[in-house]
C-alpha cells in the first residue's frame, strides 16, 4: 500500500506565532469580519442548507487564515522572534519591490528608498 495516495485531506497548519504580534491580529480579525459580512449577505439572498453554511464558514476561515497566518512550515525554528520574521518580510519585499521596476531610474529610485535608513 506504499505510494498511494490516500483519500485523505491534508491537514493544514496555520502559523498561529503571528498571532502574538498585534498587528496581524488585528488584520485577521478584520478579514474575517469582511469575510463573514460577505458571507451573511451573501446567505440572506440565497436559500441555503445547514449544509451549505458549514461549507461556507469553514472555507471562510481557512481561506482567510492561509491568506493572513500563512501555513505552518516545519523547517521554521521557534527560537526566530517574530520581529526578525517581520525584518525578513520586509527584506523580500524591498526586493520584490526592485526587482519589478522597469527601468533603471526606477529601480535605482527603488533601492535608495528601500536601503535609506529609518
Amino acid at each position: 500500500m506504499r505510494g498511494r495516495p490516500s483519500n485523505k485531506k491534508k491537514l493544514q497548519r496555520f502559523n498561529t506565532a503571528f498571532l502574538r504580534n498585534t498587528d496581524q491580529l488585528n488584520e485577521l480579525k478584520t478579514a474575517l469580519n469582511n469575510r463573514f459580512q460577505a458571507l451573511q449577505d451573501l446567505l440572506k439572498e440565497e436559500e441555503t442548507t445547514m449544509e451549505d453554511n458549514s461549507k461556507g464558514v469553514k472555507e471562510a476561515v481557512t481561506s482567510t487564515c492561509q491568506e493572513v497566518l500563512g501555513c505552518k512550515k516545519h523547517h521554521r525554528k521557534e527560537w526566530i522572534s517574530i520581529e526578525t520574521l517581520d525584518k525578513i518580510r520586509e527584506g523580500k519585499n524591498m526586493k520584490t519591490t526592485i526587482s519589478n521596476s522597469r527601468t533603471r531610474t526606477e529601480k535605482t529610485k527603488a533601492h535608495d528608498e528601500c536601503t535609506e535608513p529609518k
